[in-house]
């Protein structure tokens, strides 16, 4: 997310054999997992890919157009900071505006950052086609609990990889922390590629795994401190985009599985090639401007101006951030600064937004899916993978179009107030008996309503929210520790969800999904800003001043 996410993220942990569910259904105490990928949980990923891909579409043109605007002059609100108490940053927000004749462009290295979230997709979803295949090659094809930690190490690597992204980009930089990424990336991949044992696979699993945990922090975070303000969020949100496609190749890699049994190796393998064309890449990319100005290295941030921006931008944008307060007026924030009074509310926000997108039951939704539409009769998994899709294509392409008319905020309560009640249509369809006649039709209308309502908020706008919301002093750390609880809670929910439904029965879980949601509607409506139009000091006067 990243899912979301961020979108939600595929969680392979979740990926149970679809008997498991039909048994399930019939009340049956069977509590074997096994480790099969649905294909339907991968369609969650591109929950704005679609208006993503229409505005990266735009992006180049945008450039052009910021171009011809005016330098607008950065607003500050650093004595209302002082007065209300909050102890928000004096820090002013500056927009990287391009002003006409510039000779700098941002979008071939935005597509450098997007390698890693190509990576980041494609490592979640290989493992879709080839476990099957893996497992009889490795010997553990009747070992559903090995194949199990196969595709849960992925997960336990991501958290830790989270977690470490932020420390390592405020000490390194952005770039410098991208080709250290490639290293666990590029050799969890040939680990895997290369394993003769279950242990080697899960090593390379777990590497692979920190690896794309890091990519999760600082894909989102470079794009957003080297993009021109009027087309930060088109291409922030190209990370979604490149996630997607990333899926999509590891799906398509999977197609000679058939004809070819050992080509899971293959799958694996190949993996290494965009993550050295990563490192290589990011040798030749600027570093962020924002952090060389904080670490006091002003010649070097004119120098990433002026191939960001042109070089008519540098005396400008280097006097614009040396003013701002970004540069050495404070040291960089530890992880502990994150918990005081100062800034435990904005980040304490961008934690429980990943945390509620996972815990309102998205994953559970997307496994069960097929299942669900089999008992209305839907026996095609083709169908039912594009009946989810379409739904989330549709909710995202409503969602771009009201993002900027309505809001963030506005979308999150109208999302989670769609999933509660959509969740609570499925748990009446499997036991209302009243609606027994119906309660095929009636589960298949409340899964898609689900989707359709995850894609309209709770999937898209946690992950677009984050640069927003934290201050430059903390950003780093503060996106990585939101990205962190949501691989927390995306594993933690894997391994124990099926023995949850098993116990309480999945009409249960559902009902408790809805509240989750309906909490969720109540903590947002008092805790999280509007962002719509305002600048980052605003957002955080915002937030610190309870508003």
């Amino acid at each position: 997310m990243q899912s979301s996410t961020y979108t939600v993220k595929a969680n392979a942990a979740f990926a149970f054999q679809r008997r498991t569910f039909s048994n399930l259904l019939n009340r049956s105490a069977t509590t074997t997992t096994g480790s099969r990928f649905s294909p339907l949980n991968l369609h969650l990923h591109c929950s704005a890919s679609k208006a993503m891909g229409a505005k990266l579409a735009r992006a180049e043109n945008g450039i052009q157009t910021v171009m011809n605007l005016s330098s607008v002059k950065a607003r500050s609100v650093r004595a209302q900071a002082s007065s209300v108490g909050g102890g928000g940053d004096e820090e002013e927000a500056v927009p990287l505006r391009s002003e006409s004749n510039s000779s700098g462009t941002v979008l071939p290295f935005v597509a450098v950052a997007c390698l890693g979230a190509i990576l980041f997709g494609y490592h979640l979803g290989v493992v879709n086609g080839a476990l099957e295949y893996l497992a009889k090659d490795l010997g553990i094809a009747d070992n559903t609990v090995l194949q199990g930690w196969i595709v849960s190490a992925l997960l336990a690597g991501a958290t830790v990889g989270s977690f470490t992204g932020g420390t390592l980009a405020d000490k390194f930089g952005r770039t410098r922390t991208f080709q250290l990424d490639a290293i666990p990336l590029a050799i969890g991949a040939f680990l895997c590629a290369t394993a003769q044992s279950v242990q080697t696979m899960i090593v390379g699993r777990l590497l692979a795994g920190i690896g794309i945990g890091i990519s999760s922090a600082i894909v989102p975070l470079y794009i957003s401190e080297i993009s021109p303000t009027e087309i930060r969020g088109a291409l922030g949100s190209v990370n979604q985009l490149f996630i997607c496609i990333g899926i999509l190749a590891a799906l398509i890699a999977g197609l000679p599985l058939a004809a070819n049994p050992l080509w899971w190796r293959t799958m694996f393998g190949v993996a290494v090639i965009p993550s050295v064309l990563l490192a290589i890449g990011m040798g030749f990319s600027p570093e962020s401007p924002r952090w060389l100005v904080q670490q006091g290295k002003v010649s070097e941030a004119e120098k990433a101006i002026k191939t960001l921006y042109g070089k008519e931008k540098v005396v400008e944008l280097v006097r614009d951030l040396s003013t701002s307060g970004q540069g050495a007026s404070e040291p960089e924030a530890g992880w502990f600064d994150l918990f005081n009074s100062r800034y435990w509310k904005v980040v304490s926000v961008g934690a429980a937004l990943f945390l509620f997108q996972q815990l309102a039951g998205i994953n559970a939704v997307v496994y069960y899916s097929t299942s669900v539409f089999r008992s209305a009769g839907i026996q095609s998994d083709v169908a039912a993978s594009a009946l989810v899709g379409a739904s989330n294509v549709f909710g995202t392409a409503v969602a771009s179009s009201l993002m900027d008319k309505m809001g963030r905020k506005s979308l999150l309560l109208i999302s989670f107030g769609g999933m509660a009640l959509s969740m609570l249509l499925l748990s009446l369809s499997f036991t209302w008996k009243a609606l027994a006649a119906y309660s095929g039709t009636l589960a298949v209308v409340g899964t898609v309503l689900y989707v359709l309502s995850f894609s309209l908020g709770a999937g898209p706008v946690p992950a677009l929210l984050l640069p927003e919301i934290f201050a430059s002093r903390i950003r780093a750390k503060a996106v990585a520790l939101s990205l962190g609880m949501h691989w927390i809670s995306n594993f933690v929910i894997g391994l124990y969800f099926l023995s949850v439904v098993t116990k309480f029965g999945i009409s249960s879980v559902y009902l408790g999904f809805a509240a989750v949601c309906v909490l969720a509607v109540i903590y947002i409506a008092g805790n999280v800003v509007e962002t719509k139009g305002r600048s980052l000091e605003e957002i955080e006067l915002a937030l610190n001043s309870g508003a």
